[in-house]
């Protein structure tokens, strides 16, 4: 039996009688009816002729694949527009209880809720436009897999079911009616478009009813919306209307979680302890001040001077920012910014210019300690308006008990301090003793905190340059305003005297003799 194939007569060997091709003879490799065949390059010389080139042996797969790969790409049609997923998205929504229902009125853009099958108009109409007179079972299905899905509601921290979807409708970009909810409750169980308007179904709204059965109106209530795969960038508004009570406004951007409507005072507590804790380790700027404070101050006398005068300066601002007493104009806040990176220049500075001594409390350190308690009561009231910027926001979850909140997002702060002063101060005293002296290391610890802070200084005050500073007008809000600024003023005086005028004169002195004779 033979293995040879003729081919336009030339012989192919292949088969295990036939002698190998001689070494380093190139070959072409195909397969047949499953049998792998080997040609040599001579014997397709002469078959093909006088234009044969080893160049033509070629896999056809390394040479039309990227060509197919290229032609795919030029050739598939753009992804339709219905697919995209929009850049910012808001969705409005009102909640509230009533009798045994708690009612959410809900208010989505269209074309956040894609891979729908919207119906259309016939043909020869514009292919953008919905058809309203059938568009009633798809804008439901839109709202139960686009939002009541992602949406879930919590009476007394118990789970409520699955909502009723009591009414859907479809809204023009010019509707108005969830300025407040009684009209946009009149406007959702009220008359629908008519089925002749011209409606794109990429620039509407999707309105929705949905009720959910409840206990009591007088239930503590608690939301979770997931609806942030809705768009890039979901901002949702919440008002809660609770009973007899003021409506109560949430703004929040993504997935927020568990937001209590009306949290109890312990819940609102622990929040806000957690947000302060949070806040003062993701802070960097406080923490380099914080560790410019510690560099010098290592003993626990000296330490907690220092540390409570910086606590005590930046409640009082704190406070005063939540309640509305801090300048809102555009360019207080990045004023702000500016001194609270000059804050740390200085301080870093000061510990190189200076050399303070750790130990604070001998006879030439008193005066140098009282003189940074100064100066650190000082940048707390700077620091405090800095943590009141961040508190802005989060204000909102509160409920009623803004001053608990206050106090517990300080407690926060002073936990988080707590936290690193106990990791600071056994490292730099390690530091110091194993590996380089005090008075070097604290200055080149010093020089690196000058260093970034400096930079955070400029570029600060570049933005701080950009905004337009106007004078106040003389009126009689500005003398109230004024006189708030001064009892604040005065209270953080009566504060400062109490901690270092009354509290030092009760301390009793040491005598030199008898410390140099300890010593």
């Amino acid at each position: 039996m033979t293995s040879l194939r003729e081919r336009d007569g030339v012989a192919e060997p292949g088969g295990p009688d036939q002698p190998p091709l001689k070494p380093g003879v190139p070959t072409a490799r195909t397969v047949r009816g499953g049998v792998e065949l080997r040609r040599s390059a001579e014997a397709l010389a002469k078959a093909e002729g006088p234009h044969y080139t080893r160049n033509r042996f070629v896999p056809v797969s390394i040479v039309t694949g990227p060509l197919l790969a290229a032609l795919s790409l030029l050739l598939w049609p753009a992804r339709p527009a219905a697919h995209d997923i929009p850049n910012d998205v808001t969705v409005q929504a009102f909640v509230k209880p009533e009798g045994r229902t708690l009612r959410v009125l809900v208010r989505v853009p269209l074309i956040a809720m894609r891979d729908m099958d919207y119906p259309k108009p016939g043909p020869g109409t514009n292919s953008g436009l919905l058809d309203l007179a059938r568009a009633e079972s798809t804008l439901r299905d839109a709202a139960t897999l686009w939002v009541a899905d992602d949406v879930n509601v919590y009476e007394d921290d118990v789970k409520l079911p699955y909502p009723r979807v009591a009414d859907v409708r479809a809204a023009l970009p010019s509707d108005r009616s969830f300025a407040s909810y009684e009209e946009a409750l009149a406007h959702v169980t009220g008359d629908r478009l008519p089925a002749s308007t011209e409606f794109l179904w990429n620039q509407g709204l999707l309105d929705v009813l949905f009720e959910y059965p409840i206990q009591s109106e007088r239930s503590r209530f608690a939301i979770e919306p997931k609806l942030a795969r809705l768009g890039l960038r979901t901002i949702t508004v919440v008002r809660f209307m609770p009973p007899g009570g003021a409506v109560r406004a949430f703004e929040f951007q993504g997935d927020p979680g568990v937001v209590r409507l009306d949290p109890r005072w312990h819940q609102a507590a622990l929040q806000f302890v957690r947000l302060g804790f949070v806040h003062i380790l993701d802070g960097i700027d406080h923490l380099l001040f914080l560790f410019c404070l510690v560099i010098p101050f290592r003993r626990a006398r000296p330490l907690v001077a220092v540390v409570t005068s910086f606590t005590v300066a930046h409640s009082i601002t704190l406070l005063a920012s939540a309640y509305n007493l801090a300048p809102d104009a555009r360019w207080f806040p990045p004023l702000i910014e500016t001194l609270i990176a000059t804050s740390i220049v200085y301080m870093a500075l000061e510990n190189i210019i200076t050399g303070l001594p750790s130990a604070a409390g001998a006879a030439g350190g008193r005066p140098q300690l009282e003189r940074r308690w100064l100066i650190t009561f000082g940048f707390g009231l700077v620091h405090g308006f800095g943590f009141s910027f961040a508190l802005k926001q989060t204000l909102q979850f509160a409920g009623s008990h803004l001053l608990t909140s206050l106090l517990s997002f300080n407690i926060g702060v002073e936990l988080g301090q707590l936290l690193v002063l106990l990791l600071f101060v056994p490292g730099l005293s390690m530091l110091f003793r194993f590996v380089v002296a005090e008075r070097t290391g604290t200055i080149i610890l010093s020089a690196l905190v000058t260093h970034t802070a400096w930079h955070w200084m400029t570029e600060r005050f570049d933005v701080l340059r950009r905004f337009r500073f106007e004078w106040p007008t003389v009126d009689a809000v500005f003398w109230v305003g004024v006189m708030r600024w001064a009892m604040i003023a005065v209270a953080a005086l009566g504060l400062y005297w109490l901690m270092f005028g009354v509290l030092k004169s009760g301390r009793p002195a040491r005598d030199p003799a008898s410390s140099q004779t300890s010593s």
